[in-house]
């Protein structure tokens, strides 16, 4: 028994052939190892994308529309708008930092698989370190990131303490802000209340202006000009149009009349209401002008007051109630924008 089965081990060990030694290239796919350089070669080609769809003015990746001149060149939103009010400052025609093509509103188009593409990769969270897509870091670092920064529920009442997310639940189970007596919360109630008053009043004056008899208001579209000095300056005005039975203008200026505003990184608008209708007797009036229909760019609710009289026909240059040099980039690109004004007479 044990010869024949001796006989059969070495019969199967005759005839047998040896195992087949795979080689590793010729591994199937699903056993081969994942190479240890995967990482470094992912990275590498996020940074090679990055740099082919960065924006060749600030060479950074857009964080919202992409513009690209007739020849493909990307320009972020941002630049693009820069490049538009720098020529119209200048007296000039905007071109392509790359290749100088020329571009305006109607030359250029957004490229929308860029801004797909750019909203895809990856980029780290400056709070957790994760990486998330572009298009979904929003919304984790306002939401979902335990590491976000947080105020403690009570600010309201004077606590001043922040934090990441996590940490809110021990903070707020030993904050002593509840427990204080009402005393020494009054001062705090205070600011709260005076800083609700500032954030309302303007509204309110507006609700006020609206009770009056005299109302009037209009759509004027602000057209860009050219001073005839030496050195133009770009300023905008209005056709005559009538409101309250008088006849009146709008005026806007840049910086100010800055002699060289292209060369401000800080950008304003100002404006000034002009009547062009003689004044029996003096006028007092209050007035705002408001973002029109189909304009993109937002005013913020601002009342101005004047009183016109015959030598007294000009308000003073007003601050055109904008956000900031970017939303005034915007408005400078354009070549004419529109505003709604409301005019109000005030009796005393």
């Amino acid at each position: 028994m044990d010869e024949a089965v001796g006989r059969r081990e070495g019969y199967d060990e005759a005839v047998l052939p040896a195992p087949a030694v795979i080689e590793p290239d010729e591994q199937p796919l699903m056993k081969r190892s994942r190479p240890s350089g995967a990482d470094s070669d992912l990275m590498s080609l996020v940074d090679r994308l990055s740099s082919v769809l960065c924006c060749t003015v600030c060479l950074d990746l857009p964080k919202e529309a992409v513009f690209q001149c007739s020849n493909g060149h990307l320009m972020c939103a941002g630049c693009f708008v820069h490049l538009l009010a720098d020529a119209r400052l200048k007296e000039d025609q905007a071109t392509c930092p790359n290749c100088r093509c020329e571009i305006s509103r109607s030359l250029c188009f957004r490229s929308l698989a860029v801004e797909k593409a750019v909203s895809e990769l990856p980029t780290t969270c400056g709070y957790c370190q994760q990486n998330f897509p572009r298009a979904c870091l929003s919304l984790h670092q306002h939401e979902h990131c335990h590491n976000r920064p947080t105020r403690c529920r009570y600010w309201r009442i004077g606590c001043r303490w922040e934090g990441p997310f996590h940490e809110v639940p021990t903070h707020e189970t030993t904050c002593v802000h509840p427990h204080k007596p009402g005393g020494d919360l009054m001062g705090v109630l205070a600011d709260v209340d005076a800083q609700h008053h500032q954030e309302v009043s303007p509204f309110q004056d507006i609700m006020q202006l609206l009770s009056l008899e005299k109302i009037g208001y209009t759509e004027v579209q602000f057209r860009s000009c050219r001073t005839d000095d030496f050195i133009t300056r770009l300023y905008y005005e209005t056709l005559r149009f009538t409101v309250l039975n008088h006849t009146w203008v709008l005026k806007a200026r840049v910086n100010d009349s800055e002699q060289n505003p292209n060369l401000s990184s800080e950008r304003t608008l100002s404006f000034q209401l002009l009547m062009r209708s003689k004044l029996p007797a003096a006028m007092d009036c209050a007035f705002l002008l408001l973002r029109a229909p189909y304009e993109d760019v937002p005013l913020h609710p601002v009342v101005y007051r004047h009183t016109f009289s015959g030598e007294s026909t000009e308000s003073p240059y007003l601050p055109l109630p904008i956000t900031d040099s970017i939303e005034c980039n915007r408005l400078l690109a354009a070549n004419n924008f529109s505003v709604r004004l409301f005019l109000f007479q005030v009796t005393k």
